[in-house]
């Protein structure tokens, strides 16, 4: 039996993750901090302005989009139930660690060499307490770093 109400083996996906919303309190300010982080720009036809609601960003080469939308009455202390996990594609992690605090990242947990040699992460929190996690590049999972 194939079709919508079931799953079978020659069933298709049709659809598509269009980009990651995060909510937020001031979505102009929060964009830009994330721009300096991911190195994600506006885009081209939607540039983001100070008091806009929504500011979209992306990633200059493969399109991927962060959508930060203002919501009346967020609370910002509630826990998320979705993070964003950061891969280091040219620093170490402990320099892009370094490099995020000085950007304005807090610190919230450290779980460096907790779950053995090739594992490990930090747990910060953006301006606005959203918290998300910095992992070894791939040469440190790897044992190389």
């Amino acid at each position: 039996m194939s079709g919508r109400g079931s799953v079978g083996q020659h069933d298709a996906v049709t659809a598509l993750i269009s980009h990651t919303t995060i909510d937020c309190t001031h979505a102009y300010e929060l964009s830009q901090w994330w721009k300096k982080v991911l190195g994600y720009v506006d885009l081209p036809d939607d540039p983001n302005n100070p008091g806009d609601e929504e500011c979209m960003i992306m990633h200059p080469e493969n399109g991927q989009q962060l959508l930060f939308i203002e919501v009346p009455g967020f609370d910002v202390t509630t826990p998320k139930r979705i993070h964003l996990d950061l891969r280091p594609t040219g620093a170490s992690r402990d320099e892009e660690l370094r490099t995020l605090l000085a950007l304005g990242a807090t610190q919230v947990a450290d779980h460096r060499g907790t779950h053995g040699p090739a594992t490990g992460w930090v747990v910060l929190a953006d301006p606005e307490g959203d918290q998300f996690c910095v992992l070894r590049n791939q040469r440190e999972q790897a044992g190389e770093g």
